[in-house]
């Protein structure tokens, strides 16, 4: 889990779990990328039904 985050968010989950700033700031991008993948998935099973 800690090379995940590191090599994801560049940044360690000591630093994460330590910096409500830092947390924030993952939770965001986690956010957005799910977001867009939603959006992807939503999209290729529109053009698979067509």
């Amino acid at each position: 889990m800690e090379k995940a985050m590191h090599q994801t968010h560049n940044v360690s989950y000591a630093e994460y779990a330590s910096s409500l700033d830092q947390m924030m700031k993952v939770e965001k991008k986690r956010e957005k990328e799910f977001e867009r993948s939603q959006k992807f998935v939503s999209e290729v099973g529109r053009q698979i039904h067509k």
